[in-house]
Formats: C-alpha cells, structure tokens, sequence
C-alpha cells in the first residue's frame, strides 16, 4: 500500500518519470487491484457497467465505480451517457488508454504461459503460516 500511496503523490514529471522510464507513471495509472482487467476488456470494444462486473467476478460496485472514475479522470477511458430511461451508459478506452491496454496484454501472455508454476507458487504461499 506504501507504494501506492507514493505513487499517487507524485505530479511533476521529474517525479513520475526520474527514474529515466514511464513505469512510474504507468503504475500511477493502473494502480488498483482491478484496472488493469477494466482495460483488458475495454479492449475488445464498448461495455456497459453490468458487461464488465460480469467480467470482473469478486469485484464490489463500489470499487469498480471508483475505478472507472478513476480511469475516466485519467483520460484513459470515456463514459458516454445516452440520457435514457432506463440508464444507458457506456465505457470505452480512450486513444491513451487503448495504447496502454495494449501494453498490459504481455503481461497477460506472460501469466497464461506460466499459469502452471503460478498456480504452484500460489499454493505453497498461500499454505504458509
């Protein structure tokens, strides 16, 4: 949580980017346990807020909104509102926030691909005392 904490502190670019990359700033964005899987699916086109708890299993209401009020602050991702009864809202990634979902699909590849071990680890961490 520390790093979170900093992370979010941090404003002037010398403070997010000093350390000579964007990974700073990148966690600056993503951090929270479900945005990355917010843009993950965002990128296979437009969703309603249902479609992505669906998609999202364990996720609260209330921490999916402060995400994606979050990401939409970001300008990461649009919130388009058709003025309906009932309520029809849309999200859909931002040019800015495609190119970032786009970086996190690696890191998606990477998990599928040592999904084996991960589970391995996980299970021999988790019966730790």
């Amino acid at each position: 949580m520390h790093l979170l904490v900093s992370i979010k502190k941090m404003t002037t670019n010398s403070e997010i980017c000093g350390t000579g990359c964007g990974l700073n700033a990148t966690l600056r964005i993503i951090s929270g346990k479900w945005k990355p899987l917010v843009l993950f699916f965002l990128r296979d086109g437009p969703k309603r807020y249902g479609e992505l708890k669906r998609l999202i299993p364990g996720v609260s209401d209330k921490v999916l909104i402060q995400q994606l009020k979050d990401l939409e602050a970001d300008r990461v991702l649009a919130r388009t509102d058709y003025k309906e009864v009932p309520p029809r809202v849309d999200y859909t990634l931002t040019l800015l926030g495609r190119s970032l979902a786009e970086a996190i699909v690696p890191l998606c590849t990477w998990g599928t691909e040592n999904a084996a071990e991960m589970a391995s680890i996980f299970a021999k961490r988790d019966t730790l005392p």
